[in-house]
């Protein structure tokens, strides 16, 4: 499971020279529906700060390449690195159980799966403060303190000799570096990418796909060969390698501590930058919960996840004790990574093609797959029919995460998708954390996974079903706007034709009196 990449503000610069008058912030195309940022108040309130640069020119455009394919090499690596340790968790989930496990202690399973649904949980929930440092300092030295941090974490993981200092050095340590690394790679290829971006986004997520398919073997021989503490130390590599990746991170625009000082910075982005923006925004936007499309999306989603994660932590606990006399039971976690970033770039290209909020109905559909081949594992008495099941609930994952930055810019706006990216992974912590060790604790109480299995597919299919309103609300309200907008532009316009005729009235007396 990956979350998705962002659109940020940058992505969607106008291609056409403004005309002379006030500037669109931020250099944003108007979107279909205002966020909210947008309305008169706003609109009073802003105050544009100008850059060096000649009045009325273009606005750049991002390079569509150059630098920005290094960048986007990176940031494949950071979705392969944090995401593919996290999706092949199962695999250290059966180490940990061998290592720290007790024949006395029969809860063994609810404990260790704690170590994993708290790293994934924290991830996200560590993703609305990364967004706001990321605006604050800007994405490299967020990503790369970010890397650092989680290299540490993971390196004191090896280092434990009971499952609980986990819960710290791997669960929230490792995690929220992870966190700060990921989070500024969802905004950095905005910067770089316009026309190619829908491309390069599911390139970037493909990463974690790839490394899903080849760490549960890489995991598994290392395990088997140097044990787990030794498999901690390798995977520092990956952190290490993320680090260093994080200095290619050079952006385009300015971020918000820049823009406070727009003024005497002098030509410092006279190059690269928007010749106008908005000064900075808080530090958090509850405004955009008035957005009430946005306000059922950020509550459908988790709603929807609180069986989602427990494949990834259970599904090779559960092969080990059904098919016992199988060879090569890591091709499951394989099958998912495998159609999980087949997904992400059919569906993501398919989404190009889907117009506005209507994107939404294809989570929809993700959902209710996802749900249905959950309560299906159960069901497979071959493993071939279970490798088959793990092919679409990893083909509907891909979907189900391509299509997240589209639908949230479509839903707030440019000005608004950092944070409102940032709110929805933070919301998504707590089903992501507690889901799976609900699942544990089943297992140990009732001897089998069959219950919870089952019990997992309901939440998606909920969800899906809450989802299913979005583009209903979303439609009626900008039909409001049109509504709203159509009066000011019919009041304005006789007060222009009364204006004329003031005018011309005006002009005809003073002939007549001049006649006279």
């Amino acid at each position: 499971m990956v979350p998705f990449r962002e659109e940020p503000a940058a992505a969607r610069g106008t291609s056409e020279a403004q005309p002379p008058g006030p500037a669109p912030t931020v250099g944003v195309a108007p979107l279909p529906g205002p966020g909210p940022s947008d309305g008169p108040e706003a609109s009073v309130e802003k105050v544009e700060v100008e850059l060096s640069g000649p009045a009325g020119a273009e606005p750049p455009q991002p390079p569509e390449g150059g630098w920005g394919w290094l960048v986007m090499l990176a940031a494949m690596w950071c979705n392969g690195s944090v995401f593919g340790i996290q999706n092949a968790c199962g695999v250290l989930f059966v180490a940990m159980l061998k290592t720290f496990g007790s024949k006395d202690d029969d809860k063994m399973v609810f404990k260790t799966a704690w170590v994993s649904s708290l790293s994934m949980g924290m991830i996200f929930f560590c993703c609305p403060i990364a967004s706001v440092f990321t605006d604050m300092f800007g994405c490299q030295k967020t990503a790369v303190v970010g890397a650092a941090v989680g290299f540490i974490g993971l390196m004191s993981s090896s280092f434990v000799s009971s499952i609980e200092p986990l819960y710290l050095t791997y669960g929230v340590i490792f995690a929220c570096g992870c966190s700060f690394a990921y989070q500024p790679s969802l905004v950095i290829l905005g910067h770089y990418f316009k026309k190619r971006l829908g491309l390069v986004n599911g390139i970037v997520t493909a990463g974690s796909s790839i490394f899903t398919i080849l760490l549960p073997f890489l995991l598994r021989l290392l395990t088997d060969s140097v044990g787990l503490f030794y498999t901690l130390r390798v995977l520092c590599i990956f952190m290490f390698v993320l680090f260093l990746a994080s200095f290619t991170y050079r952006p385009l625009v300015p971020n918000a501590k820049d823009k406070e000082s727009g003024t005497k910075g002098g030509n410092r982005f006279s190059l690269f930058s928007r010749r106008k923006f908005s000064p900075p925004k808080k530090f958090f936007n509850f405004a955009i919960f008035k957005v009430t499309a946005y306000a059922v999306w950020a509550a459908g989603i988790p709603l929807a996840l609180f069986g989602y994660f427990v494949p990834y932590v259970h599904l090779m606990k559960y092969v080990n004790e059904r098919f016992q006399d199988g060879k090569n039971k890591e091709v499951v976690l394989m099958c998912i990574g495998i159609t999980s970033g087949v997904g992400r770039l059919l569906f993501g290209r398919i989404a190009d093609y889907v117009p506005g909020v209507k994107k939404v109905y294809l989570q929809v559909i993700s959902f209710l797959f996802i749900g249905l081949m959950s309560m299906m594992i159960p069901l497979c008495r071959v493993f071939g029919a279970l490798i088959a099941v793990c092919l679409i609930l990893g083909l509907f994952d891909g979907c189900f995460i391509s299509i997240m930055a589209p639908i949230a810019f479509e839903l707030v706006g440019a000005q608004d998708v950092s944070q409102a990216i940032g709110f929805l992974l933070g919301f998504m912590s707590l089903p992501m954390t507690v889901g799976p060790p609900i699942a544990g604790l089943l297992r140990d109480k009732l001897g089998s996974y069959d219950v919870a299995f089952y019990l997992s597919g309901i939440p998606p299919l909920i969800g899906g079903a809450v989802l299913c309103f979005i583009p209903w609300i979303h439609s009626k309200k900008q039909r409001e706007i049109d509504k709203t907008t159509g009066g000011e532009k019919m009041e304005k316009m006789l007060e222009n034709q009364n204006s004329l005729l003031s005018s011309s009235s005006g002009i005809f007396k003073k002939e007549s009196d001049s006649v006279i």
